[in-house]
């Protein structure tokens, strides 16, 4: 195989410093973004950029790659490979020449990032859903024949080699739209390998991946810091700091407050993110004995397109003051029944009941009547109108109920989102901002938020703390404890296993599209779990380790 370092510069040596960022400020309407942040990054190392969702990261990402322009402050770059300074690629080059080796540039467009090289992987993916992985690769900069066409032959050769350096055995000429999550990230990597970029920006590239995908993005990003590449990599996930990274930048509240080495402790790094000490990651408040149940689901089933079963025989309960955890290995097929469930997707056989009342399938506003919501997996696709406020975005499942004679009641809805943003310690400038403008966090919590004013029951969570930090997945999990506290019930799938044996009361594991048993909070462990996930659906039926308990769960 060759290797990736053919696909990048090496004229940078080792240590020598490629990227410096010098009191850089940014500010938005009502929100000031970013309030002197300093950052240094040199050749042949990895350094992981922490922080709270809000704390800044996206803006100073964003400023790098050309897409914000800083307020004050300076960008510094190296000289280029011919020895030219980098800040020629730039329109109006340097602005106060050079510093300590460096040249001050600005960047006003990725056109200007990318010749100053430096290229940047967003979590929200760059592609075109409608062109090939080849032509998504070198949009923009095909390569030419000599009357000026696009050599696609030669696109493809290239485009073919870039994705076996990144592990992806897929053919060139594959629409992107048929692509899943895991090789969409794959093909933004050879896409920013093409690039042959010297700084190369990781923005949470491990949030849609397998364990086995992570060990592949580690390997290729090991050969790229060896061959003197310099990374910024951004990750919520603090076990991947020690595994990966060489020095750790932590921004809070738009400041950088520290620089520590890789190795520090991770309730250490937690501190320095939030300002103070979380004693308890998983703050479960466990009732005594759960109420009625609320959601029933017997016999559920769905086909697929060619006859097999994407879920069969789905059966559980999950009752009043309870969190029911759904575990299960990627494909067993948990996001599936949850979508029909709340009556997303249709089903072949099998009912769904709350409080002992049938919900007629595929019926969205039924299951939303009878009080189910669901917090999709997608946040961004499923969950939120993204060039809507927020106001009109937290009132969206409630709009029917605030609707008197065809006309809105605004001044209603917006008292009724100013208190749930305030109850969710929403980071925004006013309920007249978009959606897409919140850090990832903020837009979890104005998702669930837009179930706490519908008066939501039972609340579906699917994947509810990915890509989310560590002082956000709290605040979250206190409000899972105050909606059972209140007699609701939750419906918590996760791919975060961690996250399941913490928070849930009972575990209900899926394999292969079957309910595979059901482990009780005391007898939930990580390989009781994994143990069940990974079983053949050609076993005898579901096992229940605890006969008294309810069966069933579900699985992605």
């Amino acid at each position: 195989m060759t290797d990736v370092n053919d696909d990048v510069r090496d004229d940078a040596p080792a240590g020598r410093e490629l990227l410096r960022v010098e009191g850089v400020t940014k500010s938005f309407p009502g929100v000031r973004a970013l309030d002197g942040v300093d950052l240094s990054l040199r050749a042949g190392e990895v350094h992981v950029l922490l922080g709270e969702n809000g704390a800044g990261k996206s803006t100073l990402i964003k400023m790098l790659s050309g897409a914000h322009r800083p307020d004050g402050g300076r960008i510094l770059v190296d000289g280029g490979p011919a020895g030219e300074p980098a800040g020629s690629a730039a329109p109006d080059g340097p602005r106060d020449g050079t510093r300590d080796g460096l040249h001050e540039v600005r960047i006003r467009s990725a056109q200007d990032a990318e010749r100053l090289g430096i290229a940047t992987i967003h979590q929200e993916f760059n592609l075109v859903p409608g062109l090939t992985v080849a032509e998504n690769i070198f949009l923009g900069r095909q390569p030419r024949t000599a009357l000026r066409l696009i050599d696609r032959k030669t696109m493809r050769a290239r485009a073919a080699e870039l994705l076996r350096r990144v592990r992806l055995d897929i053919p060139p000429d594959t629409p992107v739209a048929e692509l899943g999550i895991a090789r969409l990230q794959m093909v933004e990597i050879a896409k920013a390998l093409s690039l042959r970029a010297r700084v190369l920006i990781m923005d949470e590239p491990t949030a849609v991946l397998t364990s086995e995908e992570v060990g592949t993005l580690f390997a290729i990003v090991r050969e790229l810091r060896d061959a003197g590449v310099g990374i910024i990599f951004i990750t919520h996930h603090l076990e991947e700091i020690g595994a990966l990274g060489d020095r750790v930048t932590v921004l809070r509240d738009g400041r950088s407050v520290a620089e520590v080495p890789a190795g520090t402790d991770e309730d250490e790094l937690i501190r320095l993110m939030v300002g103070r000490d979380i004693a308890e990651q998983y703050p479960r408040q466990r009732p005594d004995a759960p109420g009625a149940p609320l959601l029933r689901v017997r016999g559920l089933t769905r086909n697929g397109p060619h006859g097999t079963p994407v879920f069969e025989g789905i059966d559980f309960e999950v009752r009043a003051g309870e969190v029911v955890g759904l575990a299960g290995l990627v494909g067993a097929g948990r996001t599936e029944v949850a979508r029909a469930v709340f009556g997303v997707d249709r089903y072949d056989a099998g009912t769904v009941e709350i409080d002992g009342q049938a919900l007629a399938p595929g019926d969205v506003r039924a299951a939303m009547r009878a009080g189910l919501g669901l917090v999709p997996e997608d946040r961004k696709g499923q969950g939120l109108v993204l060039d809507a406020s927020l106001q009109d975005n937290l009132t969206l499942a409630r709009l029917r109920r605030d609707t008197r004679g065809g006309l809105v009641d605004r001044r209603g809805q917006r008292r009724a989102a100013a208190e749930v943003a305030g109850q969710l310690k929403v980071r925004m400038s006013g309920l007249g901002q978009h959606a897409r403008t919140l850090s990832g966090g903020n837009q979890q919590k104005i998702v669930i938020g837009k179930w706490l004013l519908a008066d939501t029951r039972l609340l579906i969570l699917d994947e509810p703390t990915r890509g989310i930090d560590v002082g956000a997945k709290v605040e979250i999990y206190q409000l899972v404890n105050e909606l059972t506290a209140a007699g609701r019930a939750v419906l918590m799938i996760s791919s975060d296993l961690p996250e399941v044996l913490g928070m849930s009361d009972r575990v209900l594991v899926m394999a292969q599209g079957r309910l595979a048993g059901e482990l009780s909070a005391d007898e939930a462990t990580q390989d009781a779990v994994m143990e069940l996930a990974v079983r053949s659906a050609d076993a005898s039926g579901p096992r229940h380790t605890n006969e008294s308990a309810m069966e069933g769960s579900d699985v992605r």
